[in-house]
């Protein structure tokens, strides 16, 4: 395996940005110079040596096609040089249809570099973010769901199984969706509960054989380094670690950060370092390499640029400053964690 690390970005992710008077910078809370900012976090962390860009491609119609039904894609292939909204917060822009396939191909493409263990492990900074896109709509800034598309394309090649981590904010309600019933992909998120979008309770556990591949840790605001470690260590680690995948994926979202505009949460960088060598010490023995980090939302620049710096130093076994003041889980979130527990040790027909 060679020790560099594949990193995914190009110039067409700048293009996606939002029309009229929002176009102003700041305007939309997802904009382009979120993109340097992650890409400031990432330098921050690693040597221009260690990494190697892939020159991503445009996902196919079949490969989008895995998680995305085809009336979609063409539906949305329509908005190509036009600007509007999808829904009341997802704008598209001229070139936005292109950022978006790109997008989508380019995580494609660092699933395919690290599973051929050509680099240590994958980050993929992409724009429009994707863990909201359903099946068949877009939604909450979300396009086309760039994780969902990679981890398809993972399954339908060499992985038997691919476990997805989405510690974004905001419940991947469309990732969710689209692997409910497949038992071949977990599917494990950590988000602020309540909030957009709505989805994402504890008993959401899966359908049909796909029951239990669901975890779901809803935490209520104000949650903070202390019961995202906690939630790490008694739910999601062990869930990661009893699936055994060929991959993971790490939906990769900041917005938890106590400085984002979005949400109410009270995370630092030192907890996103935490959960990632948690995360990673979960792995089966021989995994090395097989993970790949996909950018979702974050929102305040320098919160994100610090995070995704830190999320990387912890891969590269560096330590992260800093430490929660108060180093117990608050009582109003050990009854979320201990609620999130019962969940997901329920099995099917259990009360």
């Amino acid at each position: 395996m060679e020790n560099t690390i594949a990193v995914v970005w190009d110039p067409l992710f700048v293009e996606h940005q939002a029309p009229g008077p929002g176009s102003a910078p700041g305007a939309h809370p997802e904009r382009p110079e979120r993109l340097e900012a992650a890409r400031q976090g990432l330098f921050s962390a690693l040597g221009e040596s260690q990494m190697k860009a892939l020159s991503p491609r445009d996902a196919t119609a079949e490969e989008l096609g895995r998680v995305h039904e085809p009336r979609y894609v063409e539906e949305l292939a329509r908005t190509s040089g036009r600007r509007g909204y999808l829904d009341a917060d997802t704008f598209y822009a001229p070139g936005s249809h292109a950022a978006a396939v790109r997008a989508a191909g380019g995580c494609i493409a660092m699933v395919e570099d690290v599973l051929a263990g050509n680099a240590a492990y994958g980050v993929a900074l992409v724009r429009p973010p994707g863990h909201h896109a359903r099946p068949g709509t877009a939604m909450g800034f979300c396009l086309l769901n760039n994780i969902a598309v990679a981890a398809a394309h993972a399954r339908a090649n060499s992985c038997a199984r691919v476990a997805i981590v989405d510690w974004d904010v905001h419940h991947g309600n469309g990732t969710q969706e689209m692997f409910y019933d497949d038992p071949s992909v977990l599917y494990v998120s950590l988000h602020q509960w309540p909030l957009y979008p709505g989805t994402g309770a504890r008993g959401e556990v899966g359908a049909g054989d796909g029951v239990g591949a669901t975890v779901n840790v809803p935490l209520s605001p104000g949650a903070g380094d202390a019961a995202y470690v906690a939630a790490m260590d008694r739910i999601v680690a062990p869930a990661v670690a009893e699936f055994a995948p060929d991959l993971l994926l790490l939906s990769a979202g900041y917005d938890a950060h106590e400085r984002d505009p979005l949400a109410a949460m009270r995370l630092t960088a030192w907890g996103y370092a935490e959960m990632t060598r948690r995360l990673v010490a979960a792995m089966p023995k021989g995994f090395a390499g097989r993970l790949g980090i996909v950018l979702e939302g974050g929102y305040d620049l320098s919160a994100l640029q610090e995070s995704l710096g830190a999320t990387i130093a912890a891969l590269e076994g560096a330590r992260t400053p800093g430490a929660p003041s108060d180093t117990e889980v608050e009582a109003r979130h050990e009854a979320d964690l201990r609620l999130a527990e019962r969940a997901r040790t329920r099995r099917p027909g259990a009360g």
